[in-house]
């Protein structure tokens, strides 16, 4: 019995000594649909889109001022009257100096009339004929000085009535009754400003929005703005530009965003703090995996060793699912297409069944073949002339590219979205042109692709960036892209499986599966790869320090103490 017992006690000192299972360097989560909002916040200030300094072109005492700040008036108004006894005075002088002209003119006109007729006669001498004829013409123009003389002191005395240029508010008074101003037009200073106006009708939000964020921001995107003065009363506003010149404060790029904002209640004004949210973009519903799950091609290696995977063998496997991929995407039109969300699609958006649906381009819009071979492109019924697909020269399962857009065309659009590069402007035409063809195709509200290209675009594509009657903006031609090609370790009969896939939209938690994966899928949450990194590192700078060991003075505990299936060895001399 005291050798049972002395067992018994042996084996659960053995178990305890054993050690502990590791926990899983990874987290399994299922492929969930969600929602993917994607804001740029930033903070601004309310300032009016239209200001006017109103000035008098009159100089001299206000004699009435009937304008206050906040009155809202219309154009033509009276605003102020400056003393008009000046004006009166010069335009009094220059009626009285056009009567003068006027008799002076009636005299010389007779003296001419009676030269006239003395000459005829030979009574007079050409000389006089000619004083006589000059006396008149200088009558005549001394009339004609006399009327603008008297049309500018009209002119000069009407200027005494200060009127509002705009249809607005007044923000600012500058002056009192009493005041003595002076004149716009005449003094070097640039006159007196009386008031200021602005039409509060519309105002627009300055911003200042990072640098890491601005090439998201475009031109229309919907805005929220809230003020302090009414928190629970969110403003809808649209992104109006966005300044080329860059603000750096505290050693932060920035770049100013203008966004309009309707005001016809009155409640914004100016000067109000805001907070601005651009919304940037938007998914209902959509396959969703965390950003944890996101593996480059750089870091797939080190992430493959955590799983307990070969490196190479990962990398064989991903190289054989993208030739694959290419392969049975130069041969879908002929083979009936590929499978649905795989490698992010076709270029341009458009999906297999959209391609299939698509009618027959004709041979003009297609490239030309490839010297030394056909082209991909191009089977023997479009080479004949055939009638297939439809009775429209293409065979069964091509689709149609719209005029102008070529396979080389998406073929490039493709690898540059994958890649991060920027569009030229013929590429950015063509990529609006497909998902023009592809919203057609899916049976929302057809749009003509000309409609989605931004004016500068256009210009660029129809003459050189040189457009005709149409105003050009700078940075017009952004065509910022989410998402890109990724790689994901998901559970495939119990073992870890790299998978590439594409995304879309992202809020820096969540990405949204654009090709790849299916709501069955599960996804495996890995350390990053920085972390595993170091690790890596720490662990083989231990190595070297120690030859090849544990740390030292512990090089028996770790590699003599230990023994098979995690229980520790008897000590060296001791008894088994």
């Amino acid at each position: 019995m005291k050798r049972l017992l002395g067992c018994a006690a042996g084996a659960a000192l053995l178990a305890g000594c054993q050690k502990e299972t590791p926990p899983p360097l990874y987290e399994a989560v299922p492929v969930v649909r969600r929602d993917i909002v994607v804001s740029a916040e930033a903070a601004g200030t309310i300032e009016p889109i239209l200001v006017v300094d109103v000035k008098s072109k009159a100089s001299g005492e206000i004699m009435e001022l009937r304008a206050e700040t906040g009155d809202i008036v219309r154009q033509g108004d009276l605003l102020v009257r400056v003393d008009p006894r000046d004006p009166q005075n010069a335009l009094a002088q220059a009626e009285a100096d056009l009567e003068v002209a006027n008799a002076a003119l009636a005299n010389a006109e007779a003296q001419k009339r009676r030269a006239d007729q003395m000459f005829a006669a030979q009574v007079l001498s050409e000389q006089e004929h000619e004083s006589a004829n000059l006396a008149y013409a200088n009558a005549r123009a001394q009339k004609v000085r006399a009327e603008r003389a008297v049309q500018n002191a009209r002119d000069q005395l009407d200027d005494t009535n200060v009127r509002a240029p705009i249809t607005g508010t007044i923000i600012q008074k500058s002056v009192e009754r009493g005041q003595v101003i002076a004149s716009a037009t005449r003094e070097v200073s640039g006159g007196t400003v009386l008031l200021r106006m602005a039409d509060l009708s519309e105002v627009q939000v300055r911003t200042l929005v990072d640098e890491t964020d601005i090439g998201k921001v475009q031109p229309g995107l919907r805005a929220t703005i809230t003020v302090d003065a009414y928190p629970s009363r969110p403003f809808e506003g649209r992104v109006l530009k966005i300044e080329p010149q860059s603000v750096t404060q505290q050693n932060v790029t920035m770049f100013p965003v203008l966004i309009r904002i309707g005001n016809e209640q009155g409640l914004l004004r100016p000067g109000m703090n805001a907070e601005v949210e651009i919304h940037i973009g938007q998914r209902q519903n959509v396959l969703a995996i965390p950003n944890a799950a996101l593996r480059t091609t750089r870091d797939v290696g080190s992430a493959a060793q955590v799983l307990g995977l070969d490196p190479r063998e990962v990398e064989r496997t991903l190289a054989t699912a993208d030739s694959e991929a290419r392969g049975t995407q130069s041969v879908g039109g002929r083979a009936g297409g590929r499978a649905e969300g795989q490698f992010g699609g076709p270029p341009g958006g458009l999906t297999a069944q959209a391609l299939a649906q698509t009618p027959a381009v004709s041979r003009s819009a297609r490239p030309a073949p490839r010297q030394g071979g056909a082209n991909p492109d191009t089977t023997g019924q479009q080479r004949q002339g055939g009638s297939g697909g439809g009775g429209m020269g293409a065979p069964s399962g091509g689709f149609q590219l719209p005029e102008g857009v070529t396979r080389e065309q998406l073929t490039e659009i493709r690898r540059k979205r994958e890649s991060g590069e920027a569009l030229t402007p013929q590429e950015s035409v063509a990529s609006a042109r497909m998902q023009a063809l592809r919203r057609q195709r899916s049976g929302q509200t057809p749009a003509p692709a000309e409609q989605s290209i931004t004016p500068r675009v256009r210009a660029g594509f129809a003459g050189g960036g040189q457009g005709q009657g149409e105003r050009q903006r700078f940075g017009a031609g952004n065509s910022f892209q989410f998402g890109g090609s990724y790689i994901v370790f998901v559970k495939r009969g119990g073992t870890p499986t790299p998978l590439r896939v594409r995304t879309g939209l992202t809020d820096l938690d969540y990405s949204e599966v654009t090709s790849g994966l299916t709501e069955q899928d599960t996804v495996l949450l890995l350390p990053s790869a920085s972390l595993v990194q170091a690790q890596q590192e720490m662990r083989q700078r231990f190595q070297r320090m120690t030859g090849g060991g544990g740390l030292p003075g512990m090089r028996n505990q770790s590699a003599e103490g230990s023994a098979p299936g995690g229980t520790t060895a008897p000590p060296r001399g001791g008894r088994p």
